[in-house]
């Protein structure tokens, strides 16, 4: 089976995806969900003329030459409306937030005014009608506001809220089962033996799922035995995305790929011209998606960043973002690229003026995770690209997960 090229294979994966079924939630638990329908305003905001400011509502023409001295009949604050009318001579006590009383059409800042009993004298300052929030200024009932599709967030979250919803319909989040694979992995924590080694994919890769509006399921540790992965591919099958990590190449001992395919998996490809991340393989097995990463932990978080997220992300209803490639200066050369698309970790450092200056790390050995963690960036060179000098510009990645 040849090499796909990244798109190729991305393409491939979303082809067939399905979005989720809605659900109903709280909105208070509604954050960084993804609506399922359209909202429309329940109510008017604001529902009254009110006070922007501390200060007294009149109307303009009393006050149109200064001094003025009108006679206060009452007050006005948040949850306490005035009930009457301002005639002319007249004013009301207001406060920043009260409904606007009948008959006034101007705020006069306290600033601008002194009270004397009832009687108040307006020294200077004109009266803006641009101190009162009027009836729907903000939006109106019935007025459209959130789109289906929209990821809610601290903003949309509080529209929501001002538009009279309790709760709100979104998206189920896929459920990703996420399986390593390896007699020598051991879970954090544990003492590794002297021929083992502590997992540590399936934990980076969760926190990449739940970022991207997933509901991570981590299944296990599987055993390098047909056994040992039938019975933990039984434990993912109600998931909607079944990630393994591990076992994905043609090695002798390498049994990922025939044990799904025996349980009915349909395999798709089983590599992708990119490095890291070569082996990994992507079938469909009863509706459910599997994607098989490698086990060299920088290779799987390339290929779910890659590959995975994208994947939630139209099950989730949401279009295509692939991952925007920004310019920057290299700050050394580098060698001709070869057959695969190879996803460079760099730091970034910043330039008097333009782009930033890019050093790729020293190491870019697909296991080494602590240069991953301190790298600002990914340069994205493209398949069999030429030679680079310093100071040439590259595309780069920023890492988001």
């Amino acid at each position: 089976m040849a090499l796909l090229s990244v798109d190729e294979a991305l393409a491939r994966i979303l082809d067939g995806a399905e979005v989720t079924s809605p659900e109903r939630v709280a909105l208070m638990q509604a954050g960084g969900r993804v609506l399922a329908e359209d909202l429309t305003a329940k109510i008017t905001q604001p529902p009254f003329d009110a006070s922007a400011m501390d200060g007294y509502a009149v109307r303009a023409a009393d006050v149109a030459n200064l001094p003025s001295r009108l006679t206060m009949i009452g007050t006005s604050k948040a949850g306490q409306s005035f009930g009457g009318t301002v005639s002319p001579g007249q004013c009301v006590r207001i406060f920043t937030g009260a409904p606007v009383p009948a008959g006034a059409d101007a705020i006069v800042i306290q600033e601008n005014a002194s009270a004397d009993g009832q009687s108040v004298t307006v020294r200077d300052g004109p009266p803006d009608a641009a101190h009162i929030r009027p009836r729907g200024g903000d939006f109106s009932q019935g007025q459209a506001l959130l789109q289906a599709g929209t990821r809610l967030d601290a903003r949309t979250i509080m529209l929501a809220a001002a538009m009279g919803y309790p709760s709100v319909l979104v998206r189920r989040r896929p459920v990703v089962a996420l399986l390593a694979t390896g007699d020598e992995l051991v879970l954090p924590g544990q003492v590794p033996g002297p021929d083992q080694i502590v997992c540590s994919n399936p934990f980076g890769l969760a926190a990449l799922v739940r970022a991207a509006g997933g509901e991570p399921l981590f299944t296990g540790v599987a055993s390098d035995s047909r056994e040992s992965l039938d019975e933990y591919f039984a434990a993912a099958a109600k998931a909607d995305i079944l990630v393994t990590t591990g076992g994905a190449s043609v090695g002798d001992h390498d049994l990922v790929a025939p044990a799904l395919q025996a349980r009915g998996m349909a395999l798709d490809f089983w590599k992708v011209a990119m490095r890291p991340g070569k082996p990994m393989l992507f079938g469909r097995m009863a509706g459910q998606s599997v994607l098989g990463l490698p086990g060299n932990p920088v290779s799987a978080l390339i290929c779910g960043r890659v590959f995975l997220v994208p994947l939630i992300q139209a099950m989730l209803g949401l279009p295509l973002q692939r991952q925007a490639r920004e310019t920057a200066v290299l700050s050394v050369p580098l060698e001709a690229n070869g057959p695969r698309q190879h996803y460079m970790r760099a730091t970034l450092s910043p330039s008097a003026s333009g782009p930033p200056m890019v050093t790729p790390v020293a190491s870019q050995d697909s296991s080494l995770m602590s240069p991953l963690a301190s790298s600002d960036c990914l340069i994205v060179r493209d398949i069999n690209g030429p030679a680079l000098h310093a100071g040439a510009s590259v595309g780069i990645m920023m890492l988001d997960f």
